[in-house]
């Protein structure tokens, strides 16, 4: 393949925020050049005719009230304009998805250099909500002990003792809290005695067996070297101040602990090649390049993005610009915000989305199966949908069970006085959801998916899951400063689905890293096992497939983090499987 050749400019053309010039719209046509022949992909689903989905907000009839506080001041500081995330996880093992809401803590105004917020009262606490058997939620917070301490952001959720429950680590400025399930409907604070408490301005987390010990370790992305500022952004007239640009403050390198197994973690981000300093929002993992090893993608912002390959002997290398992930089509950096890697066109290649703000398009990389991607944004027509929006969190999801990915962004801007600079930009927004073709493009079906697709929101975390378990996939959304929505995917559709829930034994318990083909009589399709993307957010670990008119797997065939590999056949759909590992 001819590598095309980044050599112009990578300066950021707009990035979370305005600098006082604003942004320039990239004027940029369809560059066929960008784009090389599509791999040859395996035999698939073919995609039925254009459905849109329905998606539906039960919120309240589901007994869900949370609303996040971001603490927004005159100073306009740039730590509230970012959270925060949500899980959706069982967290006491009862076969129903329950809820961790992410919250903020009070901000003085002014607020003084070198200052730690705290939370002050249950207004500001992080929720945790358990479903009934009735499919309504409860707030356990107080019985849980999980309402927090600072100004929190993000959470990951992954069982880093292999004894049964999912574990919570949660961030924010300041410092990070890993909460301990004790499998009672508690948890208990251990970040001192496991040393993941961490420092600075932590984002988005991923749980990941880097090194295939079976044990899960613990990425911590880290924003910027972030105090709160004594400066004015923006023009000197009432109405016009702006958050300052991250361009203005340093970057910063992630946290990496290792498991050692006892309850205590060791930080070696340094050691293993991940310690490079960047302006993390996002992260996600996949083997992109079949190796048997999990790599690493890091979202920045405004600065070039990151492929962490591993090597398989402990260490890893950033690869992103040889593998033309690090910018857009054009050469040009873009505010990377959430992220997901999946294999969208079924080629067995994990894939690449990443969020980012309005004029700069959404990028959609293809795997191209020789260790680079094709930027798709432009030929896929990703790019064209997602011009004039801001998106945070993303994930892949076949929302109408036709063996395709599909695509679902929510969105809102930053700046909330964006419009008085570029009218045709919104700070409030719709989400965004674009089905899947099948034939490498996307379509927009938002403005038909639902009531909850014509409401306006700033919106930020975004996790996945079958809360209902009902086959198709539902979602939750949270906004900053504002209101959380469960969103009950109610899709009419006659397409099968099946739903593997699988349990590591020489691998790590929730079989993170594991890599599923499911072939039916139409084609295969590939999933890797994850909590991790979207943007601060973490997702059911469950694997769904959409099955289209098939009723059954032919066979499912999974390669486990640990090297064993495993094939079952004729696996009837419409239901949740269990899979165990072999040992």
């Amino acid at each position: 393949m001819q590598r095309r050749k980044f050599l112009k400019s990578t300066a950021a053309l707009g990035g979370l925020v305005s600098l006082p010039s604003g942004w320039r719209a990239i004027a940029e046509g369809i560059a066929e050049q960008n784009a090389s022949a599509t791999p040859a992909a395996t035999p698939s689903p073919a995609a039925t005719a254009s459905l849109p989905g329905k998606f539906v907000d039960v919120t309240g009839a589901r007994g869900v009230s949370f609303v996040g506080k971001a603490s927004h001041t005159a100073q306009k500081y740039l730590l509230e304009t970012m959270g925060s995330g949500v899980a959706l996880f069982d967290y006491d093992n009862d076969g129903r998805l329950d809820l961790f809401f992410v919250n903020g803590a009070p901000l003085t105004d002014p607020t003084k250099p070198g200052t730690i917020p705290k939370k002050t009262g249950p207004e500001y606490w992080n929720r945790l909500y358990h479903q009934r058997s009735d499919g309504s939620f409860e707030d356990v917070t107080e019985k849980s002990g999980l309402q927090g301490i600072g100004y929190d952001m993000g959470v990951a959720v992954g069982d880093y003792d292999n004894d049964g429950f999912q574990d919570l680590y949660v961030t924010g400025y300041g410092g990070n809290r890993l909460y301990h399930n004790n499998g009672d409907g508690t948890f208990t604070d251990v970040t001192e005695a496991s040393g993941t408490g961490g420092s600075g301005w932590s984002t988005s987390a991923i749980w990941v067996d880097l090194d295939n010990d079976g044990l899960l370790d613990l990425v911590v992305l880290r924003y910027m070297r972030w105090d709160f500022p004594d400066i004015w952004c923006g023009e000197h007239r009432d109405g016009y101040r702006s958050y300052c640009h991250p361009d203005l403050f340093p970057t910063v390198a992630p946290l990496v602990y290792h498991n050692e197994g006892n309850g205590r973690f060791t930080e070696v981000a340094a050691k293993i090649g991940l310690a490079q300093p960047g302006k993390g929002l996002g992260i996600s993992a996949a083997d992109y390049d079949g190796d048997g090893h999990i790599d690493l993608f890091v979202a920045n912002d405004s600065m070039t993005e990151f492929l962490y390959h591993n090597k398989g002997n402990g260490t890893f290398e950033d690869v992103g610009l040889l593998a033309e992930i690090a910018v857009d089509g054009m050469g040009n950096t873009y505010a990377g915000m959430g992220t997901d890697f999946q294999d969208y066109n079924n080629d067995g290649r994990p894939d690449l989305i990443v969020t980012n703000l309005a004029n700069q398009k959404y990028a959609l990389y293809q795997n191209n199966g020789d260790g680079t991607f094709t930027y798709a944004s432009y030929l896929s027509g990703v790019g064209g949908a997602t011009l004039l929006h801001s998106g945070w969190g993303v994930r892949f999801l076949d929302y109408d069970n036709d063996g395709w990915k599909d695509i679902l962004v929510t969105q809102g801007h930053v700046i909330d006085n964006i419009k008085l600079a570029f009218p045709e930009l919104h700070y409030r927004e719709s989400m965004m959801l674009l089905r899947n073709l099948g034939n490498g493009k996307f379509e927009d079906v938002s403005r038909d998916s639902g009531d909850a697709f014509h409401q306006l929101w700033v919106g930020r975390g975004l996790a996945r899951g079958d809360f209902d378990n009902d086959g198709r996939l539902d979602v939750v959304v949270t906004t900053n400063d504002g209101p959380a929505y469960l969103l009950r995917n109610e899709t009419e559709t006659t397409n099968h689905w099946i739903t593997l829930y699988l349990v590591g034994r020489k691998s790590n318990r929730d079989a993170i890293g594991a890599v599923i083909q499911l072939t039916t009589a139409a084609g295969s399709q590939w999933w890797t096992v994850s909590t991790a993307g979207s943007y601060c957010s973490s997702s059911d670990k469950r694997a769904h497939f959409g099955l289209g008119q098939e009723t059954e797997a032919r066979t499912i065939a999974i390669r486990w983090p640990s090297g064993i590999h495993q094939t079952l056949n004729n696996v009837k759909g419409d239901r949740e499987v269990r899979i165990e590992e072999p040992v």
